[in-house]
């Protein structure tokens, strides 16, 4: 019969596979066992690179609580160990340790190192990424401290949650919950609702990641910003950071912001700006702009959907000048000039978001969502 046939030639198309299956396993072992000493120390010494990557994060936060970017900057961009101990209050047991730490933190590009050929004490000083840390200086140098941001994410909480990604992978009990749910047993706004401690780090992060990033978009990208219309809702806005840069730059908009009714009963008094309880997914109030910075890399495609269907509602038509603006990640579209840092921190900072079952996302993954939310067209601009 057809069925037998079919069934003849499935079984065969097995067989198949797995003799196939069975040649490269054997190519495999054979390449594994044809390395070279060389070869094969090589590739532990890279393994136990990769495992080790973490300490970098963790030697990264340990200096953003010690301050030691401020402790640097105080002595006049130049410190040695003993200045670093004063500074920071290092026991003086501990200061063979933080040397130790310094030596990671020089060796991955946080701080630099001058060591004199004769020897004697080190003299650490900052780098382009160090001076991202400092909070001690004048007004611009606190605007553009990104220390808190380090806080969100060398989070406990968050890293906890990671660890429980085999089993949110294969348990289908956990299909329906983000990673940080099975670690917890909440989702990352509840425990932020109810931790006030967690909740001042993760807005404090966001405050900072806002001072910066507005202050670079709004003068490399004028064009996107500059035809906003006469009103600009910043959804998810938490206090106002982003909508108040855009209030300074263009005073005869009418900006606002959007936000859970916690969040906003928190929020500082800011000249020019509204603050509106509510939630996105039920109603954005009407505006020619809407605003939505880092907030859709929170939430899967369909949660994306629905925020972005209610924004559609709240802007006018195209040919009116309404317009939303999205400020994430495009993985995938770091030019080539930014090289290894860039893609990695692209598809580290995609794997990290799994955390709360958010995504970045690919252009693909961008124009699927835009145009099953009922949008016809969109522009990248890159930054």
């Amino acid at each position: 019969s057809t069925f037998h046939l079919y069934m003849r030639t499935e079984l065969n198309k097995g067989l198949s596979i797995i003799q196939h299956t069975m040649a490269s396993h054997d190519q495999e072992e054979e390449l594994t066992m044809s390395m070279s000493s060389d070869e094969l120390l090589q590739a532990q010494l890279e393994l136990y690179n990769h495992c080790f990557a973490f300490v970098k994060s963790m030697a990264l936060a340990a200096a953003t609580d010690l301050r030691i970017a401020d402790a640097i900057h105080l002595r006049g961009g130049a410190a040695t160990l003993s200045d670093l101990a004063a500074e920071t209050g290092t026991h003086p047991t501990k200061l063979s340790h933080l040397r130790r730490l310094m030596r990671v933190l020089t060796t991955s590009g946080v701080f630099s190192a001058d060591v004199k050929a004769s020897g004697g004490d080190a003299v650490y000083k900052l780098t382009r990424v160090s001076r991202l840390l400092v909070g001690a200086g004048g007004e611009d140098s606190r605007r553009r401290d990104l220390s808190p941001m380090v806080g969100v994410f060398v989070n406990p909480v968050a890293v906890t949650a990671l660890f429980s990604i085999r089993e949110w992978f294969i348990d289908e009990t956990s299909a329906a919950s983000s990673l940080f749910e099975v670690a917890h047993g909440c989702t990352r706004w509840e425990m932020i609702a109810k931790d006030a401690g967690d909740d001042r780090v993760f807005n404090a992060g966001m405050v900072a990641d806002s001072c910066l990033s507005m202050e670079i978009l709004l003068r490399e990208c004028s064009g996107v910003f500059g035809s906003v219309g006469s009103s600009l809702v910043d959804v998810g806005g938490a206090h106002g950071t982003a909508a108040a840069a855009v209030a300074k730059a263009f005073p005869h908009v009418k900006c606002s912001v959007l936000d859970l009714p916690l969040v906003v009963a928190g929020a500082p008094a800011v000249d020019n700006l509204t603050f509106i309880a509510g939630d996105m997914f039920e109603y954005i109030p009407p505006a020619d702009t809407v605003l939505l910075k880092w907030i859709l890399h929170d939430w899967p495609d369909e949660d994306c959907i629905k925020i972005l269907r209610q924004c559609k509602k709240a802007i006018p038509t195209r040919d009116a000048g309404g317009k939303v603006i999205i400020m994430d990640m495009v993985v995938g579209s770091a030019v080539p000039q930014q090289g290894t840092v860039s893609k990695e921190a692209e598809v580290l900072f995609d794997v990290f978001m799994m955390y709360i079952d958010g995504i970045q996302r690919e252009e693909h993954e961008w124009s699927k969502v835009f145009f099953e939310a009922g949008f016809s067209d969109y522009k990248i601009t890159p930054a």
